[in-house]
């Protein structure tokens, strides 16, 4: 399952089946989708650090933190140049 926690809430807001032998790749924009997101701050590790994810949550007027690993070079050089 992809989850949404909300920490102020300490609840579950909503979730989606992953499929067997898929990834939350998939279901993470379905699962941003379904929620009211306009000025919340969406926290996803790195393992779902992807463009695609990033542009949902734009499009839902909301903000991102979004971990980087080493795995992802380029993206991590960047960053570690706007500091």
């Amino acid at each position: 399952m992809a989850c949404a926690w909300c920490n102020a809430c300490n609840m579950v807001l909503g979730q989606v089946k992953i499929d067997e032998k898929s990834n939350k790749i998939t279901p993470i924009p379905a699962l941003l989708d379904l929620l009211a997101l306009e000025g919340a701050i969406i926290n996803i590790d790195a393992m779902d650090c992807r463009q695609q994810i990033a542009e949902k949550i734009i499009d839902h007027k909301a903000d991102y933190v979004l971990a980087v690993k080493e795995n992802k070079p380029h993206l991590l050089d960047d960053n570690k140049r706007s500091l």
